[in-house]
């Protein structure tokens, strides 16, 4: 079984899959941290992530690893666990460019789609996943909120992991990956795709409640 989830930042899509892939019993695959992991390797390293070129040869050159439990997607990168690192705002604004590389995109699509054949079933979340990477997928969400909902949440996160950050920095980064990043999942929101699930007044309970029932009962959903 694969169960996709997608969506714009900060709309709760990563605890959503998270919890339903514990509900499930299902492995749980971060797409977003692989991209997170060569943004932070190439800011560790002096790259600009806008240079196509380097990014690209420094993302054929690290190793990557997932270790992809119910509840966690664990990142090694060079042996190095980078798990937390790869969340800081910076990161978060160089996995941007990282991730609009063609190249790039088709290096770790491949590596998601072996990821899932390796395991059998996986609860997977990213912008593309039930769009490109598994468009036969046998549960497509869409996770959606509120502009200042996210910006509410994307600080509460920064924040629990010590980041102070500012709120229009984070609102005008959300802002920015929301302008660039909506054409891939904007696709799904189309009737018949996907079940669209606005997280902005609802708790992760609901939430979750929502999806295992559809993911369960598909006919009912």
């Amino acid at each position: 079984m694969i169960v996709t989830i997608d969506g714009p930042a900060g709309s709760g899509k990563s605890t959503a899959a998270r919890k339903l892939a514990a509900r499930l019993e299902l492995p749980y695959l971060d797409t977003g941290a692989m991209y997170r992991a060569i943004a932070y390797a190439a800011l560790s390293r002096g790259v600009d992530p806008a240079d196509e070129d380097a990014v690209i040869a420094l993302a054929r050159e690290v190793s990557l690893e997932l270790d992809c439990g119910p509840t966690h997607t664990r990142v090694r990168l060079d042996g190095h666990d980078v798990s937390e690192a790869i969340r800081s705002l910076a990161v978060s604004e160089a996995s941007g460019a990282v991730a609009r590389i063609g190249p790039i995109r088709e290096l770790l699509i491949a590596r998601q789609r072996q990821i899932a054949r390796d395991l059998g079933s996986i609860v997977t979340e990213g912008r593309d996943q039930g769009a490109v990477v598994f468009p036969e997928a046998d549960a497509k969400f869409v996770v959606v909120a509120s502009l200042e909902r996210r910006v509410r949440r994307r600080l509460e996160q920064l924040a629990a992991e010590g980041e102070d950050a500012d709120i229009e920095a984070v609102r005008e980064n959300l802002r920015v990956r929301d302008e660039k990043d909506s054409p891939q999942w904007a696709p799904l929101l189309d009737p018949g795709q996907a079940i669209v699930i606005d997280t902005s007044h609802l708790t992760i309970a609901q939430v979750i409640d929502m999806m295992s029932d559809h993911v369960l009962n598909p006919r009912a959903g």
